[in-house]
């Protein structure tokens, strides 16, 4: 029997399959090595990267609730100097594309990091993350504001020629005019949903239990709304999208790619199952099999027939 084609194309980045990691559930790569080739994913999506070092928000930064988590970790990372120069050599080895995540306080900021990413290395592509919830500065401040939104992708595409993702929160009223924006702005592909804004009290000590009182809620809990803007954002506009937001198994992931999503990205469900990528990747493509379809992308988008 003639294997299901799973490879899928973003703009002009081609991957092996559809399935890639999401940006801050899976380090540098290295950290889940020991678990499986990483080479084995269409693309991972290494954690954010911002001008300089960031020590993140104060603790307790993680809580767990019904069927999701809750994060302020807070953009900590190594800042754009010293992941160039140890990060990104290791990378390299890796021989998987690799999405560099990139955050900021301002439009230079944006405009620095893009400049400085080179584009003859392992790097696919960068996403443009205006969806951070746990910053108080930049991250979601640029991600609600269509006006913002469409400036950061713009002052970064003048600075590289790599394919530019926009990754989208869900932190607001009209999702597809922002997706609209980010199209104006310059973006080649759209990855969307960053983590709903959300907070926890504890009960005994009567104060909140994340350090920075409110969090991005992630896992299976987000999974209906992240599929909704899938399907709105598809209908709106002509760029690819990579959908994400509780993705956890194969069954999750044939629902976004028929709600339009070229591409799935696992995020919190790596914490929980290490090898949820590869059984989503197996799981998609026995889907195809068994409903006649000989190549993943055939299933883009059957939802809006």
């Amino acid at each position: 029997m003639k294997p299901v084609d799973l490879t899928t194309r973003l703009a002009g980045l081609t991957l092996k399959n559809p399935v890639m990691t999401a940006s801050g559930t899976y380090g540098f790569g290295e950290e889940y090595a020991a678990f499986y080739d990483p080479s084995r994913l269409g693309a991972i999506t290494v954690k954010g990267i911002t001008p300089l070092p960031r020590r993140g928000n104060p603790a307790p930064r993680v809580v767990e609730t019904p069927s999701g988590m809750l994060n302020a970790v807070g953009l900590e990372n190594p800042g754009l100097d010293e992941f160039l120069t140890t990060y990104l050599p290791r990378l390299e080895k890796l021989k998987t594309p690799v999405i560099v995540n990139i955050s900021g306080f301002s439009l230079d900021d944006y405009a620095l990091m893009a400049a400085a990413l080179p584009e003859d290395s392992c790097i696919a592509a960068v996403e443009v993350n205006i969806s951070c919830p746990n910053i108080k500065q930049g991250g979601l401040a640029f991600g609600t504001d269509p006006k913002s939104a469409e400036a950061v992708l713009s002052a970064t595409r003048k600075n590289t020629k790599l394919p530019l993702i926009a990754k989208l929160s869900p932190n607001v009223t009209d999702i597809v005019t922002l997706a609209k924006a980010v199209e104006n702005g310059g973006a080649d592909i759209i990855s969307l949903i960053n983590t709903l804004l959300g907070m926890r009290i504890d009960i005994k000590t009567r104060k909140p239990v994340l350090g920075n009182i409110m969090g991005g809620l992630s896992g299976p809990a987000v999974l209906p709304v992240a599929v909704r803007m899938v399907y709105q954002v598809y209908q709106a506009v002509r760029l690819p999208i990579i959908g994400m937001g509780g993705i956890s198994t194969w069954q999750d992931a044939v629902e976004f790619m028929l709600a339009g999503a070229s591409a799935v990205s696992v995020g919190t469900a790596n914490f929980v199952n290490p090898l949820a990528p590869l059984e989503i990747i197996d799981g998609l493509a026995e889907y195809c099999r068994q409903n006649g379809f000989t190549a993943v992308r055939e299933i883009v988008g059957l939802a809006h027939r």
